[in-house]
C-alpha cells in the first residue's frame, strides 16, 4: 500500500468507524491519572507504571485496529512504521507523527510527534526532578511496544525528547530487537 493510500484509508476510519470522545475529558481525564501517580511514586516508577498501562493498553487495542482497518501483516519494518505513523495515530488520536531518522540497518525510526493531545493544558511540576525525569506521556511507548508484540514485534519503544521537559521536539524511538515466533498457545493444536 502507498503512503498516500494509508492517508486516504486513515482519514476515511476516523470520519465513519471511531467512536469519539471529547479530547478535553480524555486529557484531563489522562493527567488526572498521572498526577495521582506523582504523589504515589517516584518519577522513575511513574514512568514505569505509564509504560505498563500503555501496554495492556496496546495489547488489546491492536485487535480493534485490526477490525476497523482490514489490514494483514505489514511485509517489513519500514511498512511497519508507515502503518504506525499514518493509520494507528490518526485513528486513535487524529494525528500523524513523522518518520524519520532510520538506522542504517533499517532496525530503528524515530517518530516526531508535532501535536501530542495528551499534553494539552499541561505544565510539569516546578521541581526540576520532573523536567529530567519524568515522561509525562510514556502510556504511549507502551501502548505501541504492546501492539507491536502482538503482531510479532519485539520491540523498545521510548521517549529522546519533549517539549514539556524543553525539548525542542517530542520525539520517540523505536527500535527493532527481533521478530517473535508465531505459536499456537499450548492446548491448541
Amino acid at each position: 500500500m502507498s503512503s498516500k493510500s494509508y492517508k486516504s484509508l486513515s482519514d476515511d476510519i476516523w470520519k465513519n468507524r471511531v467512536d469519539k470522545i471529547n479530547s478535553e475529558v480524555f486529557t484531563l481525564t489522562y493527567g488526572s491519572i498521572v498526577a495521582q501517580l506523582c504523589r504515589d511514586f517516584t518519577y522513575a516508577e511513574v514512568n514505569t507504571q505509564l509504560e505498563k498501562m500503555g501496554y495492556n493498553i496496546g495489547l488489546r487495542l491492536v485487535e480493534e485496529f485490526f477490525a476497523k482497518t482490514g489490514l494483514g501483516r505489514c511485509t517489513s519494518f519500514k511498512d511497519t512504521s508507515e502503518v504506525i505513523s499514518k493509520i494507528g495515530f490518526k485513528m486513535f488520536l487524529n494525528i500523524t507523527p513523522t518518520v524519520t531518522n532510520w538506522s542504517g540497518d533499517g532496525k530503528q525510526f524515530s517518530l516526531i510527534l508535532d501535536d501530542n493531545p495528551l499534553t494539552d493544558f499541561v505544565e510539569l511540576p516546578e521541581d526540576n526532578n520532573a523536567a529530567n525525569e519524568l515522561w509525562y506521556s510514556n502510556v504511549l511507548c507502551g501502548v505501541l511496544r504492546g501492539c507491536l508484540e502482538m503482531v510479532q514485534l519485539d520491540c523498545d519503544v521510548y521517549f529522546v525528547s519533549d517539549v514539556l521537559r524543553g525539548d525542542p521536539i517530542t520525539e520517540m524511538r523505536l527500535k527493532l530487537n527481533k521478530f517473535l515466533k508465531d505459536e499456537v498457545p499450548a492446548g491448541e493444536e
